[in-house]
Parts: structure tokens; C-alpha cells; sequence
């Protein structure tokens, strides 16, 4: 006789199902099944998902609609920040930095650049400071296993950087960026995006980073709580630089400050962490001369 306590229209609705009722306690930590239990199991899709048959609308009848299948890549994408949306406790640490000293080498080297034919944006410092703050806080440059139980930490540097193509979202990856200097950052920022937006991206190129950025700073926006993109535990979001008063003593002084949206796994990082990760590097976005060492 099963230990599990559930009515018998409970055991013939599993039946029914084709769900075994143990297997679902056990999964569940629980000792009691109810219809509910039965329902969610069944009808959820792969990934933990809840049940959307009730989306499934004729929208026509409410006046003229058109079609737009979404691409493959669309749909894989989809699929996984769904999951990711779905299963990880994802919290959003929102934070500014001081960007006057990187406006005024960006202009100063705005020359250099030209000479190189690289267009230097703030985003290659962002880079550079998110390699270096992964180095000083291991526990950020790391993955869960699909089970939840083991941590893999990274001896490797990797970021991705989100470009908004016609085609979807792409993220391809800077490889170890905590070895190279800001020239070749901006060199590489703009050939990934460039490649990006004409689809010649390959499959190596993508994947395997340690953490992403996703810059909303050319669009516009004050925040946002961007979703972690797994294997990785965070997220670094960055928005339009505002104009923010900063008073010295008795002095108001206008300062040029970009916000910061860090989104983690509450599983592996709790919120303590995440402040002092996120002032860590807003410390080297304001003194961006510790990016040169």
C-alpha cells in the first residue's frame, strides 16, 4: 500500500495522466498529491513551464491580424529564456557609475582611434572592467550543473556581448578578455557586431562565456532587469548615461553617471555579494586607469 496520501479521483486523474504518483511525491519532497499536482505534470512543457493551452486564441474574431513565423534561431532562444526565466530565482542589483574620466580619454584618444580605424566606444571599457571584477569575484565566473548540485568555477575570462540583429538577439564572445587591452576590445567589439548584424558568426564564436553585458545605453532607458542567460549565473545591464548631481560639502557638481542593472542566481550568489561585485566595478569605471595595469 503507497504511503502517499491523495483521493482516489486524485489517483485516477495520475492514471489517467499516465503520472506516477510516487515519482511525482518524491520529486517533489512531498507526501501528499493533489489534482493540481497531477494537471501541472502533465500538461507542462519541457523546462517546468505552466500550462498555456489557454493562450491558444482565435485573434482574428476581434478584428484583422497577419502571421510572422518566428526564425529557428528565434524560437531556440525563446525556449531558453523561457526555462531560464521560469527556473532560476533571479534578483536585480541596480547600482551607477561615474563616467567622466572615460568621456575624457575617449575624447582624448578619439585621434588614436581615428588613426586605427576603430570606433572606441564606453563599451570596451565596460568590458575590460567586467573581466577584471569576474577575476576579483571567482564565484560570478562560474556555472551550476543542470541538476543544481555542482558549482564550475572558471580559470577563463570570457564575456558575451548581446547585439540586437534584424535576425534575433546574438551574443558572441570575447575570449579572454582579461588578457588584452582596451585597443583590441573596441577592435573586436565592433568586428563581432558587425559580423553579427551580417550573420557571419560562427558557431565557435558564440557560447562558453563567463558573463554577458547588454547594452541598452544607445536606445535609451533609466533600468531594467535583464534575465540571467544560463550556463551563467549573471547578467551585467547597462542603460543611457544621465546627468546626476553630486554634491561636494556645499557644492552641487553635475556628474555624468551610467546605470548598472546586475541580474543573478540567488542559487549561488546571495545580495551582499552582488552589492560589492557591482561597486567593485563601478570603482573601475570611475578611475579607469586600474583597466590599464
Amino acid at each position: 500500500m503507497s504511503d502517499i496520501k491523495a483521493s482516489p479521483s486524485t489517483r485516477r486523474l495520475a492514471l489517467e495522466k499516465g503520472v506516477d504518483i510516487e515519482s511525482l511525491a518524491r520529486k517533489l519532497g512531498r507526501e501528499t498529491i493533489g489534482a493540481e499536482d497531477i494537471t501541472g505534470t502533465a500538461s507542462a512543457p519541457a523546462g517546468g513551464g505552466a500550462d498555456t493551452s489557454y493562450w491558444d486564441v482565435d485573434h482574428s474574431q476581434y478584428g484583422p491580424v497577419t502571421e510572422e513565423p518566428m526564425s529557428r534561431f528565434a524560437q531556440v532562444a525563446s525556449k531558453n529564456l523561457a526555462a531560464a526565466q521560469a527556473l532560476i530565482p533571479a534578483v536585480t542589483h541596480h547600482d551607477r557609475a561615474d563616467v567622466t574620466a572615460i568621456e575624457a580619454l575617449r575624447k582624448a584618444w578619439k585621434p588614436e582611434a581615428q588613426s586605427r580605424g576603430v570606433k572606441f566606444t564606453a563599451l570596451a571599457f565596460h568590458v575590460c572592467a567586467l573581466a577584471r571584477t569576474l577575476r576579483a569575484f571567482p564565484r560570478f565566473n562560474a556555472s551550476l550543473t543542470p541538476e543544481g548540485d555542482t558549482l564550475i568555477l572558471k580559470d577563463f575570462v570570457h564575456i558575451g556581448i548581446a547585439v540586437d540583429t534584424p535576425h534575433g538577439l546574438m551574443v558572441p564572445v570575447i575570449r579572454d578578455a582579461d588578457r588584452k587591452g582596451l585597443w583590441q576590445i573596441a577592435a573586436e567589439i565592433a568586428d563581432l557586431a558587425a559580423r553579427a548584424q551580417a550573420r557571419k558568426i560562427g558557431p565557435d564564436e558564440m557560447g562558453g562565456a563567463s558573463m554577458s553585458i547588454t547594452n541598452l545605453g544607445g536606445i535609451g532607458g533609466s533600468a531594467f532587469s535583464p534575465i540571467v542567460n544560463p550556463p551563467e549565473v549573471a547578467i551585467l545591464g547597462i542603460t543611457r548615461t544621465e546627468t546626476v548631481t553630486v554634491w561636494d560639502g556645499d557644492t552641487p557638481r553635475p556628474v555624468p553617471m551610467v546605470p548598472l542593472d546586475l541580474s543573478y542566481d540567488h542559487r549561488v550568489i546571495n545580495g551582499a555579494d552582488a552589492a560589492r561585485f557591482l561597486s567593485h566595478y563601478a570603482d573601475l569605471i570611475a578611475d579607469p586607469r586600474n583597466l590599464m595595469i
